[in-house]
């Protein structure tokens, strides 16, 4: 059995189903819909990108997305952040799924490294 905090494909299918789960949850209003809709464009998009990525042509179009996966991440922690001032009683669940995004965003950056450092050499 593989351990899944190393599963890159099913720690951010996880990720994005706990973001949706969690933005169910959440009054819509004037100011929480459209941060609720960015972030769930943003980090259900993490996920798939790496599957994008796995099926990748070459080592360019792998490495550029993981690049988007990254990106990706950052911008799910930003619009996690907005969240938390939308709905302060979430703010502890809010700030778990922020650590994961946190984690996530240093194994794509990682990874985009480590390909980058290769070609130069």
């Amino acid at each position: 059995m593989s351990d899944k905090r190393f599963n890159p494909e099913e720690r951010t299918a996880v990720f994005g189903a706990n973001v949706i789960s969690l933005c169910k949850t959440v009054k819509a209003d004037v100011v929480s819909k459209p941060i609720i809709n960015q972030l769930v464009r943003s980090a259900t998009s993490i996920g798939a990108n790496y599957c994008e990525a796995n099926g990748a042509s070459s080592r360019k179009d792998f490495r550029n997305k993981i690049h988007i996966c990254q990106k990706e991440a950052k911008e799910s922690k930003h619009w996690l952040r907005m969240l938390s001032e939308c709905v302060p009683e979430k703010k502890d669940i809010i700030r778990a799924l922020w650590q994961e995004c946190y984690e996530l965003t240093l194994i794509f950056g990682r990874v985009t490294s480590t390909l980058n450092n290769k070609t130069e050499t």
